[in-house]
């Protein structure tokens, strides 16, 4: 495997070529990836693969270990959403974190996982920016929340009580970035962040692994509003979210996840008022139906995401559960020509947040 502290042939020209584009245009992230992969309705023998017959814990349900197992199904997803217009392919990491992987006993995995992982990627987006290089197409390494969260105690009788400390999320995402850089992500999107915490820990473990690699590469952040109370699960509204976050200077921050686009739109325009970066978003497919389904349409979707486009809202869009390469291309259709958002100069002032934002101007 190549060093951790290895920088990738072309990234920096991609990384030029992404920022070039977000000043011209709308980019579009790809779809859901459990969606796709529940189409081939694998059992546990087709989790496990040829490698993975003696392991000792059931592995169903572990999506990520098919980057191992089944690399083609993994690839073959990627294509399918550079087929449909996508200009940003995510890794399938969401869960490649020792933490998460403890559950099926597969800890040892993680660098494997993140680094093929992005080299399957990486496989995906050389292959189509070769046969049209005027538009480049870019690695997105996913980084998901893990499964435990630092800001909430998972014992009602014991408020103060955690199952993970700051450190041993740091020490989780660091190995898991070290591994999706060596393996060829142009970027680090931080997603589905549900506790600002874990969050904070993981952008502290890229910008230590990034200060020490000399390495730069942008960062996504993209949080989720769990209801429509419009805050994310360890209660700050979208705006406070934001407040903690900024000073890491991302390339975007957004939200994904949990709503549908109708009831994603509120949340989105708040960000896109105070964040003076780029702002993406990407949506379920609707609400789920009563066995956990999403029935929303690809036209709906992309009305609505392409509304927002047209309104000014957004950099980036793409979707996410339920979502499919015909969901990307009519959101890919629904933004073509659409100028893309102008972040907001703010003025200067003190800006901080618990769970409410607040300002004090200078």
């Amino acid at each position: 495997m190549a060093s951790p502290a290895s920088d990738f042939p072309g990234r920096a020209q991609r990384i030029t070529a992404l920022k070039d584009a977000l000043e011209k245009r709308v980019l579009v992230l790809d779809g859901a990836m459990g969606t796709m992969i529940q189409r081939h309705k694998l059992d546990e023998a087709g989790y496990r693969g040829a490698r993975f017959t003696s392991h000792p814990k059931d592995v169903k349900g572990n999506n990520d270990l098919l980057i191992l197992s089944q690399p083609k199904i993994i690839l073959d997803i990627h294509r399918a959403y550079l087929d449909a217009g996508a200009d940003i392919i995510e890794t399938n990491t969401f869960s490649s974190t020792s933490i998460a992987q403890a559950d099926y006993g597969m800890e040892a995995l993680v660098y494997e996982l993140n680094y093929e992982g992005a080299k399957l990627a990486r496989q995906a987006c050389d292959e189509y920016t070769a046969k049209t290089p005027n538009k480049p197409r870019f690695v997105a390494g996913s980084i998901g929340p893990t499964n435990r969260t630092a800001s909430i105690s998972p014992d009602v009788n014991d408020p103060g009580y955690r199952n993970v400390t700051f450190d041993e999320l740091r020490k989780a995402f660091r190995e898991q970035v070290e591994a999706l850089v060596a393996g060829g992500a142009d970027l680090l999107l931080a997603e589905t962040i549900i506790d600002t915490l874990n969050a904070k820990a993981c952008l502290f473990a890229i910008d230590e692994f990034l200060d020490e690699s000399g390495i730069r590469l942008p960062v996504m952040i993209s949080g989720t509003i769990t209801d429509q109370s419009g805050r994310i699960l360890s209660g700050q509204t979208a705006e406070a979210f934001w407040n903690s976050l900024r000073h890491v200077k991302p390339l975007s921050i957004g939200l994904n996840c949990a709503l549908g686009a109708a009831q994603l739109r509120p949340y989105v325009a708040e960000l896109s008022r105070v964040a003076d970066v780029m702002v993406s978003a990407y949506p379920n497919a609707g609400l789920p139906n009563a066995f956990g389904e999403y029935d929303e349409e690809p036209h709906t979707t992309a009305q609505h995401v392409g509304g927002w486009a047209k309104d000014g809202l957004v950099n980036i869009v793409g979707g996410c559960c339920g979502t499919t390469p015909d969901h990307i291309r009519a959101i890919c259709e629904s933004v073509v020509g659409v100028k893309p958002r102008k972040p907001p100069q703010q003025p200067t002032a003190m800006r901080l947040s618990g769970l409410e934002p607040f300002q004090l101007a200078s």
